[in-house]
């Protein structure tokens, strides 16, 4: 079962090998969408002590980053460890 919630972005763990997938133009054309729009799909994240590490919304993540944004809507998942 997934429970929504806002986290702090500086809360959300990304993993290097996540990291290595991530595509500028793909956050940029997101960012600008998430200014019309705004957030139209949480990220996933599965909770790891204290910390929350991402299973998916890289780039919308980032894009959140690049507009300022402080704190991101997330679905909490049980998700394995890659």
């Amino acid at each position: 079962m997934m429970k929504r919630q806002i986290l702090a972005i500086q809360d959300v763990y990304v993993p290097t090998k996540r990291r290595q997938t991530l595509d500028p133009q793909k956050v940029e054309a997101l960012a600008e969408s998430m200014m019309e729009k705004g957030q139209e799909a949480p990220i996933l994240v599965r909770p790891d002590g204290k910390r929350f590490v991402l299973v998916e919304g890289l780039h919308r993540l980032e894009a959140c980053k690049a507009l300022g944004e402080t704190t991101v809507p997330v679905y909490l998942v049980q998700a394995r460890k890659h």
